[in-house]
């Protein structure tokens, strides 16, 4: 797809190549959720993607705006764990426009100025129709399809039919008024490298007087097709409330929530099941089964389980070496710091280390042989819960350990072995760790027959655990299958007519014609979005999908009445089906997602055009010359 875009060197190069990137975009777009391989030419190896993230992941990017643009969604995905497709759609399609406002002679400054007054109005529309969640009550048992747990891997029956077509519906929206957003008036431009927000300026929601009655129907608006993954989101939701004794389910600690992939069992087996579950080699597994039921005493390492780590501040240029340094050898030091650690754990008597990083083989070794678990890549959060439970007190080096810094009441459970599933595959152990007590912490067992799929279906139960966990903190979500941006586009098409005018005019009682022009090519970008998503559908054209999108906007002239004729846009090509019309439901998105997505476009765009002007026609380094330019 990026081949064949053919990038015009007499006009900007960098806002062609955001373009072109961005075509990636198109087809993660909506609920039906299209898988891509992406196969490595050198190698012949290939990689299963069905997110913008993954397909940056696994791309060979050489240019700097690739670079650039796969750090903005790194930033947005490290955050948020979703919206990186809105996010890179929008700045395709705004890239555009601004191409399109160069080509009209439009300057720089302005297009960034007007763009900017244009994020403005979207915010406010972001506020305006906001929906508070406040006042949940307790999950219903029929709002999702849940799994139940309990000993060893039992994997459910459940009939798990992802009817994304239900999540289309819209009901009438009317909750207009409250701010929910502090948009601090007009926006300013404050680029950094990693496009991160302080946290003076997040969101904050306030009680709107639509309520939605329960997570489950919060929970069902916001699986965007990812039926069964938020199905898993709502039994742990369910598990960690009955665990806290908290019926009210309006909180969700995504932070004590981990993910086991399995492969060989079909996906429908998908589980959520208590404590922390690992998967293990089958040297570590022969020291778990020795240690089973037994109060065990765990060290907490938050980095790596090596003699060459050295914390972040304390870490030495790679390839340089003292003179003193290259006389010793490098296994000397690595053996008596490995028989210090040895002996200092066995003193101690650990029984289990768990490692925020990597441990070393030779660690895992000598310790498998002295009846020592070692268990790396445990997340920090995972970490600090089992620090709370146990008593523990995580540590950066394995030689700070003492007995004070030693947790207990750890608790080692053989799950179930897993075979190799070929000559070529490790068999495996699954085992659950628990801290004991009311640790609140839970495993989601992911399984497909399709090895190849474990990472797509693990990405796409996080995106839905965060979606969720966004619309709780956030106490607020928006409508959603693409009603949000039908509202953002009928106001910047508003105020892009009232920008023609001179009746009420920007400055000084004059129209702005460019500020018409720029404000109109950003819904114009919107409604290319929403365009996009119905096509995805599968149900209509693309000519199609936006002649019927141009025609609501034209025809309804209140807002309210666009979000809720909108509701129907995307039921165009439905089957008259009695059971589907029964399971109507709202679709919400995520505010504070889609407004750092829609941010992190706008910043994206405004680098790449700045940077193309600067290329083109240089800096004049005059006095006040340089007041326009945004810098890092």
């Amino acid at each position: 797809m990026l081949r064949s875009t053919v990038i015009n060197p007499r006009q900007p190069v960098g806002l062609q190549e955001l373009a072109a990137l961005a075509a990636v975009a198109h087809s993660s777009l909506g609920p039906n959720k299209r898988y891509k391989f992406i196969q490595d030419d050198t190698s012949g190896e290939s990689a299963l993607v069905c997110s913008c993230f993954r397909i940056f992941e696994n791309l060979e990017l050489t240019s700097a705006v690739a670079q650039l643009v796969h750090e903005t969604v790194q930033a947005q995905q490290k955050v948020f764990n979703t919206g990186s497709g809105s996010l890179l759609f929008l700045a395709g399609a705004w890239s555009r426009a601004a191409l399109e406002c160069l080509h009209r002679g439009i300057s720089v400054s302005s297009i960034i100025s007007r763009m900017s007054d244009g994020f403005d109005v979207c915010v406010d529309v972001l506020r305006k129709f906001s929906i508070s969640t406040d006042g949940l009550g307790a999950v219903k048992s029929n709002s999702c399809t849940t799994t139940s747990h309990g000993s060893g891997l039992q994997m459910s029956k459940k009939p798990n039919r992802e009817d994304s077509r239900a999540s289309h519906h819209l009901r009438r929206i009317r909750s207009v008024g409250h701010e929910t957003l502090n948009t601090g008036g007009h926006r300013k431009i404050k680029l950094s490298r990693y496009y991160c927000r302080p946290e003076s300026e997040k969101v904050s929601t306030a009680p709107q007087p639509h309520q939605i009655s329960n997570v489950g129907h919060i929970a069902e608006g916001l699986s965007h097709g990812c039926v069964q993954a938020m199905n898993l989101v709502v039994e742990v939701v369910k598990l960690q409330s009955k665990a806290h004794q908290d019926f009210s389910c309006s909180t969700f600690d995504v932070t004590k929530v981990v993910t086991c992939v399995v492969a060989g069992l079909p996906e429908e087996h998908a589980c959520v099941l208590p404590g922390f579950i690992v998967l293990l080699s089958d040297e570590q597994a022969s020291v778990a089964h020795q240690l089973k039921d037994q109060p065990l005493k765990v060290a907490l390492i938050n980095g790596d389980l090596s003699h060459t780590f050295r914390h972040l501040g304390f870490s030495r240029p790679a390839g340089v070496q003292h003179v003193s340094e290259q006389l010793a050898l490098g296994s000397d030091r690595e053996e008596v710091w490995l028989v210090k650690v040895v002996a200092l754990l066995l003193n101690l008597d650990v029984n289990l280390i768990l490692v925020s990083g990597l441990a070393s083989e030779k660690v895992t070794q000598h310790c498998c042989a002295r009846r020592v678990l070692v268990v790396d890549k445990v997340k920090a959060s995972i970490l600090k819960a089992f620090a709370d439970a146990t008593a523990g007190v995580p540590v950066t080096y394995a030689t700070q350990l003492t007995k004070h810094c030693v947790g207990t009441g750890v608790k080692v459970e053989i799950r179930r072995e897993l075979g190799g599933g070929g000559s070529e595959r490790k068999s495996s152990t699954a085992v659950s760790i628990s801290p004991g007590g009311n640790s609140g912490l839970f495993t989601v067992i992911l399984t497909s027959c399709v090895r190849c799929k474990l990472q797509a279906l693990e990405d796409q139960f996080w995106a839905c655990a965060y979606r969720l966990h966004h619309a709780l903190r956030d106490r607020a979500v928006l409508p959603g299958a693409g009603a949000t941006e039908m509202l953002c586009a009928h106001h910047l098409r508003l105020r892009a007519a009232t920008a023609y005018s001179t009746q009420e005019s920007t400055a000084g009682g004059a129209a702005d014609p460019d500020r018409g022009v720029v404000l109109q090519l950003m819904a114009d970008g919107l409604i290319e979005f929403i365009s996009t998503v119905m096509v995805n559908t599968g149900r209509v054209s693309n000519v199609r999908a936006r002649t019927v999108v141009s025609q609501q906007l034209q025809e309804r002239n209140g807002p309210v009445d666009i979000a809720a004729k909108f509701s129907q846009l995307v039921l165009e090509g439905e089957h008259e089906d009695s059971d589907l019309k029964s399971n109507e439901t709202n679709v919400y998105d995520n505010v504070s997602v889609k407004q750092e997505a829609w941010r992190k476009a706008l910043d994206l765009l405004f680098l790449v055009l700045q940077t193309d002007a600067e290329v083109i026609t240089g800096v004049d380094q005059a006095a006040g010359a340089q007041e326009n330019l945004m810098l890092l």
